[in-house]
């Protein structure tokens, strides 16, 4: 079998490089500006004062849907800013299912689905501690449920809101 292009081999000689290419060899880190023995001056961006997070990106699953919308968002921002953030990108996005309420006042973050404790709407996103978080609906207040009352009477079938239908 024969190739159409010619197969190009390197050539080796025994013949040690010439003079001029070992001069080359020896000059050119001395021509590209370094010098071992002089530091490097240390760039401007590189201090420890200036460094600070600007932005940092968190992932907040928010109940009952697939998978976690994420959220850029400043580290100086509170809790309370990453559940309004979390809930516009989640109807930005037009995620399912969809959020009968939006208002983020309705809302609590949590660590996990399993952590029984709302995290401190007012608390620091920098002082968490973490970039993963779990936002659910707040537990019903006297007050709805005193309205949801209110509207199985008006309705033609009052008594179905107590029933449990076997499946």
């Amino acid at each position: 079998m024969s190739f159409p292009f010619p197969r190009h081999r390197r050539k080796v000689s025994g013949n040690p490089p010439s003079a001029s290419h070992r001069q080359h060899s020896v000059l050119a880190p001395l021509c590209a500006g370094f010098s071992l023995n002089l530091p490097l001056p240390s760039p401007p961006f590189l201090n420890t004062d200036s460094l600070r997070l600007t932005k940092v990106l968190v992932n907040v699953t928010i109940e009952n849907s697939l998978g976690p919308v994420q959220v850029l968002i400043s580290p100086d921002d509170t809790v309370s800013d990453l559940i309004k953030a979390a809930l516009a990108i989640y109807n930005q996005e037009k995620r399912r299912p969809f959020l009968n309420l939006k208002d983020p006042k309705h809302y609590a973050l949590h660590y996990s689905p399993f952590w029984l404790e709302s995290l401190n709407a007012n608390e620091k996103l920098k002082n968490l501690g973490s970039r993963n978080f779990f936002l659910c609906s707040k537990p019903s207040t006297a007050s709805s449920c005193s309205e949801q009352a209110n509207m199985s009477k008006d309705s033609a079938f009052p008594l179905m809101l107590f029933v449990h239908l076997p499946l």
